[in-house]
């Protein structure tokens, strides 16, 4: 078993290399015609928002400001067969047959360019690296610093800037080759991660909890009567929010959904699609890093209770670089053996200890010492 608060970051510069151009030529097509009359209609320069700046962000915090106790080791990329757990043959070939190239995969602007399939390919490789790191017992917990996303990628389609669900490969290969029967994956990212829920929708051994805002928000799923179909009917659990949803409400779906949840389930292994995109920079909801962390906690302690602490995160999104880099640092902490903040709480001590320093002078008569105070000709008393 693994040394407690033992944290493992996996980082691979290879996916560095996918980084869509719209300044370039892609691919001639109807698609293409298509988004480039979308683009056009905006009236604003418009770049591709899943950027290499993306993972370099958290590295250069990292660096600066450095996590005591965590290592950081390099990637692998995912073979044919991981991928074909949860991905069709056909949409493999039709993804590899664009290495190389610059093109649009569908209508909501994913895109890939000539470097992207080979990123993706590690992108969901590393998220395997970080579950085989926990399961051996070489960390208690890891985690994947992964681009592009995953968690939209469906069984026979790329969305939401994801080519491979990067997640949900991690997880069929926990369950194919490293003996684990049952996981349960938390997906926190400000969107719902409707290709992660279609690849385990019928799945009994794969609990889905999804926190999200609600639809209309892309990709519009995610809502409560979705709970999966036949034999997996009730092993997806959906939590859709409001937009000015806060720490509170994420931490009252934890305890009060998810902590049952997990406990019922028994997982053997827990993965988190881990998005920072529902901090406030983000503009889709309004989680604090002391929330990210708070959120953490709670994982923490349910690896420890239900699965040997066996806790792997999967990044997914997080557009604004502060809030990623800085969100990333906090979940990293408190893995590696930071007490998780209560929400809410910071500056109270402060506040208190600027309270007692004022308090004297505002008192009122009845409430004044039995010592004259210290006062100018217009009564009013001296803080000193």
């Amino acid at each position: 078993m693994a040394d407690q608060n033992s944290v493992i970051a996996f980082y691979d510069e290879r996916m560095l290399a996918h980084e869509p151009d719209i300044e370039v030529p892609f691919l001639p097509g109807r698609m293409d015609k298509r988004i480039r009359s979308l683009l056009s209609g905006l009236k604003v320069p418009w770049t591709y928002p899943e950027h290499p700046a993306r993972l370099t962000a958290i590295r250069h915090l990292l660096e600066l400001e450095p996590v005591p106790g965590v290592a950081f080791e390099t990637g692998m990329s995912a073979t044919s067969e991981q991928l074909g757990r949860v991905h069709t043959n056909s949409y493999l070939d039709s993804i590899y047959q664009l290495r190389g190239e610059s093109a649009w995969l569908d209508d909501d602007t994913t895109a890939v360019s000539p470097g992207s399939v080979d990123a993706a390919e590690v992108a969901a490789g590393t998220a395997i690296a970080a579950v085989e790191a926990v399961v051996e017992g070489r960390a208690e917990s890891s985690f994947a610093l992964v681009r592009p996303p995953g968690h939209h990628a469906e069984p026979v389609r790329a969305r939401g800037f994801c080519l491979f669900n990067n997640v949900a490969v991690a997880a069929a290969h926990a369950q194919a080759a490293l003996g684990c029967r049952r996981v349960m994956i938390v997906d926190w990212d400000a969107h719902h991660g409707n290709g992660t829920q279609d690849i385990f929708w019928a799945d009994p051994n794969v609990l889905f909890f999804d926190i999200h805002r609600a639809a209309p928000f892309y990709p519009g799923t995610g809502s409560l009567a979705q709970v999966g179909v036949g034999v997996g009917d009730g092993t997806t659990v959906n939590v859709p929010l409001p937009a000015d949803a806060d720490d509170a409400a994420y931490l009252k779906a934890f305890r009060g959904i998810l902590v049952p949840a997990a406990k019922w389930f028994r997982p053997d292994l827990i993965l988190v699609s881990t998005g920072f995109d529902p901090h406030t920079h983000d503009l889709a909801l309004n989680v604090s890093y002391d929330g990210f962390a708070a959120m953490t906690g709670i994982l923490q302690s349910l690896a420890r209770q239900q699965c040997g602490g066996r806790l792997v995160f999967v990044l997914e999104g997080g557009y604004n670089l502060i809030s990623l880099s800085r969100g990333v640092r906090s979940v990293l902490q408190v893995l590696a053996g930071d007490e998780a903040p209560e929400p809410g709480l910071r500056g109270l001590a402060e506040v208190e200890a600027a309270q007692a320093f004022h308090r004297g002078a505002f008192a009122t008569e009845l409430e004044a010492p039995a010592a004259p105070p210290v006062a100018g000709q217009d009564g009013r008393k001296s803080r000193t």
